[in-house]
Formats: structure tokens, sequence, C-alpha cells
């Protein structure tokens, strides 16, 4: 693997400060950029199961306790998402209102309408395998230390019918956006060149996996992955993001099954 200052220099930055801003606007001389949106895939199933026109929504804080938490997922570290994560759905924007629900699931942002809305981040913990000082580290160690996956969750609870239809808007922004669409984030312009129904890990009452590829500012594509999964009345988003791909322009990987699993067993 081949990767230049600039890609490293992004690399660090994002890991120090993974904002979507950060990801979205990370772009050097080798075009190791963009974090909002991405490349292959989307699929979508679903079962009878429904949340019910009787369900009330969770609260913010009710759902801050269903988020996973360290300690819930082996060989993963979880961490709130203050600062990696849109505070809002006001600083993420598309040019295509269909494509809004797609955007906001991988800003672990509500996919659809409701104010109930918590994330964090979940990335591989290398702490046990990382050199105990900068002197001990080769070249090995360094590339080894950017392939972490880093997943973004959120959570998102509804009134009603609401998850459901918070899923449909999902599934439907899927084929309405396959030809792509510019994601504009803390200022910064992505460009989603596709997006396709992928294969994921499903659980729950309904899910929608899908992948975006994304323009690296002219220097080829990367390739994201996310999964929306609803269980009852409150709706999961999984967007996963993996730091040594940025140099390679290459394909992020799969939404780790573990992490979906994990968090699906806490839900309600």
């Amino acid at each position: 693997m081949k990767r230049t200052s600039g890609a490293r220099l992004c690399s660090t930055a994002a890991i120090g400060a993974l904002s979507l801003a950060l990801l979205t606007g990370c772009s050097s001389d080798d075009g190791s950029k963009k974090g909002s949106g991405d490349s292959k895939g989307s699929s979508s199933s679903s079962s009878s199961s429904s949340s019910g026109s009787d369900a009330k929504a969770l609260a913010s804080a009710e759902l801050e306790k269903l988020l996973l938490a360290q300690g819930d997922v082996k060989g993963y570290k979880v961490a709130d998402g203050d600062d990696t994560l849109p505070k809002s759905k006001s600083v993420v924007k598309t040019d295509k209102a269909a494509c809004d629900p797609l955007a906001w699931a991988t800003g672990g942002l509500a996919p659809g309408d409701t104010d109930a809305n918590v994330s964090n981040s979940v990335s591989t913990d290398k702490a046990s395998d990382a050199p105990t000082s900068l002197d001990d580290a080769g070249e090995a160690d360094i590339e080894g230390a950017f392939d972490i996956d880093m997943t973004f969750v959120g959570l998102s609870s509804y009134d009603g019918d609401g998850a459901e239809k918070a899923m449909k808007a999902v599934s439907d922004g899927v084929t309405a956006c396959a030809g792509g669409y510019a994601l504009k984030a803390e200022g910064e312009t992505s460009k989603v060149t596709k997006v396709a129904t992928d294969k994921g890990t499903g659980g729950g009452d309904e899910a929608v996996a899908f992948s975006e590829v994304v323009d690296m500012d002219g220097e080829g594509t990367a390739t994201f992955h996310a999964e929306v999964i609803r269980k009852g009345n409150t709706v999961a988003t999984f967007y996963t993001v993996n730091f040594a791909a940025f140099g390679d322009g290459g394909d992020m990987g799969p939404v780790p099954a573990a992490v979906i699993t994990a968090q699906l067993g806490k839900l309600k």
C-alpha cells in the first residue's frame, strides 16, 4: 500500500477530530477526501411487524441509554458523537430532497421526522497492538494504525407509524438517488456518483442496506456502506469508514456485523 504524506495528514486529522466536515473536506494532493457518501449498493428487506399507530417515541434521554456503551462489543471502543457527527440536519444539505434521508442516515441523524435522535461512534480497538513509542513504530505499524473501522451509530424514535415512514423514505431514496447527488456539510461539498442496494447484516423488523460511491475530488472514488434497521418504533442507522481505505481510494468495507447485532440486542 502506497500512501503519500498528504493522505497521512488527512487520516491523522480525521482520527484526531472526525467531524463530518473533516471527512467531507479533507482533501490533499493525493485525493484523500470525503466521508459523507460513497459507493456501492443498498438492499432492503422487511417483515410484517409494525410499530403500531399508538406507538410513542422514546425521549432522547431514553435513547441514550440504549446506545452501545463501552464493553458492549468485544474488540471495539465506544465514543460519544459530540465531536465527530453533525449536530443537526440543518448543516447537512443535498441537491435532491429525496436524498436527504440517505445523507442524514450516514451522519447519525434521524432519517425520518422526529426530534428524538442520539448518536455515537464505535471503532476497532487496536490499543493493545500499538507500539509503546514512536521510536518502536515501523512503516507497517503506521499503515496498520489507519486500518480501523469506525462506525457511526444513530438511534431515532417515532410516534405512530413514523418509523415505518422513515424506512420507506430511505428505501425510496436509494432508488431515486441511484444516479448520485451533491451533498454539502459544514461548508464542504461532496459528490455521490452512485447509490445502490447493498447486502447488509439485516435484522430487526425491517432493514435497508445501501452503498454510495463518492468522487474523491477527481482522484478516483471511494465506496461507503450504510444500514438502516427498524425495531419497533426505533430506527438504528450504521455507517462505516475505514481510514486505510482513504489512501487507497477503495472500498470502506461493510458495517461490522458485531456492531449491528450488539446494538439491535439493546433495543426494545
